[in-house]
């Protein structure tokens, strides 16, 4: 399998009084875009990697507790977030307005499944084997991390 169609998987997060994943599973067909990405390192990922059918960890970030919700999935790889040139729009981008080049990316995913166990990040920790995600590593902010497919299957299983 060639890297570019080889599944990914990723943790993806939302402040759940922003978006919630219960919000994702009550849109219609339990899809979104997902924009106002404005994070170099996070729009690589989505403009460069992110492809359709890589796997979502939903995660609630900024929340008491924080955690993975649930699962989704990639449904459109990467394509122009048109917010960005749009004033009217939270997500405006002045200076990408003035240069007349729209730099940021958006993607859309799919709710797959809630968990039946909310994930808490102090679970996450608490788990030996996942001592490496990105998202428990001290100063790790991007809304857009990696996973392996072994973190993500586990956070599964601990859902489940």
């Amino acid at each position: 399998m060639s890297e570019k169609s080889a599944r990914r998987y990723w943790l993806m997060k939302s402040e759940p009084e922003v978006f919630s994943f219960q919000d994702l599973l009550e849109a219609p067909q339990k899809s979104t875009h997902w924009e106002g990405v404005r994070n170099y390192q996070a729009r690589n990922f989505m403009r460069d990697l992110f492809q359709k059918g890589d796997g979502v960890l939903f995660y609630h970030s900024n929340a008491e507790p924080p955690g993975v919700a649930g699962i989704a999935e990639v449904v459109r790889a990467g394509y122009p977030d048109p917010d960005a040139l749009n004033p009217k729009s939270k997500y405006y981008d002045e200076a990408a307005h003035r240069k007349g080049v729209n730099p940021w990316i958006m993607v859309d995913v799919k709710a797959v499944k809630a968990f039946k166990t909310f994930v808490s990040r102090e679970r996450l920790a608490a788990e030996p084997r996942l001592k490496e995600m990105m998202v428990l590593k001290k100063g790790s902010r991007l809304s857009i991390q990696p996973v392996t497919e072994k973190e993500f299957e586990l956070v599964v299983k601990l859902g489940s």
